[in-house]
């Protein structure tokens, strides 16, 4: 068979429609897991041992654990267990299932943006008088973002094509629009392929976005 032309531009359409749910599940969940996976990078800083295990186990279970099994573990066996979550919605499921394994990635990279500012300056905000909530607020957690930048912007960019498994949970995104259409069509390689450039221009846009918002932030810091 010949490649379609025609059909392969009528999909865009169709499946940009469906576009803002995976934004919306790779948003939402970035963000949480940005929240959780600073507060573990503070915590394990601290260095206090049985905490610090417990938080080190937390990481290396999410980290190891395929989406898609977690996904079902969140969706369909939480509810045996946490009464609450019996009939929570398959989007907001994702959005916890991605939280979770993105926030043990992210607990990494931010404790490693933690450690690599000087203590030095530390030092220097106690000889001025400045408590530590000061200090981490005014000094360690700014230089710690821009260095922390490139590789939670990695970790969204990862997120926003780990998305697609929500399919699995019947939650209405890009592969589910494409895996309906060809159903109909029968016409695989258009549909999926027009579905891997919408992820690739999303991609493109938002590294462009990352790349200007690096050269901002890190312009303070140079010398």
């Amino acid at each position: 068979m010949n490649f379609d032309f025609s059909y392969f531009l009528s999909v865009f359409p169709e499946i940009i429609g469906y576009l803002p749910t995976t934004l919306l599940i790779s948003v939402v969940s970035i963000l949480v897991a940005i929240i959780f996976g600073l507060c573990i990078a503070l915590i394990r800083i601290q260095r206090y041992a049985i905490i610090d295990q417990i938080l080190a186990v937390y990481i290396s279970l999410f980290r190891s654990m395929p989406s898609v099994v977690l996904l079902f573990l969140v969706y369909y066996g939480s509810p045996q267990i946490v009464p609450a979550m019996v009939g929570v919605p398959a989007l907001t499921a994702a959005i916890i299932c991605f939280a979770l394994k993105y926030s043990a990635y992210l607990a990494e990279i931010f404790r490693a943006a933690l450690e690599s500012v000087d203590a030095g300056q530390k030092e220097a905000g106690i000889a001025v008088g400045l408590s530590q909530i000061q200090i981490y607020r005014h000094v360690v957690l700014p230089q710690a973002f821009v260095n922390a930048l490139p590789g939670t912007g990695n970790m969204f960019i990862s997120l926003l094509k780990d998305s697609s498994v929500a399919f699995f949970v019947g939650v209405p995104e890009l592969l589910s629009a494409a895996k309906l259409m060809t159903v109909e069509s029968y016409k695989f390689f258009e549909t999926y392929l027009a579905v891997g450039i919408v992820y690739w221009l999303v991609v493109i846009l938002y590294s462009w976005g990352q790349k200007i918002l690096e050269t901002k932030l890190s312009a303070a810091y140079k010398r």
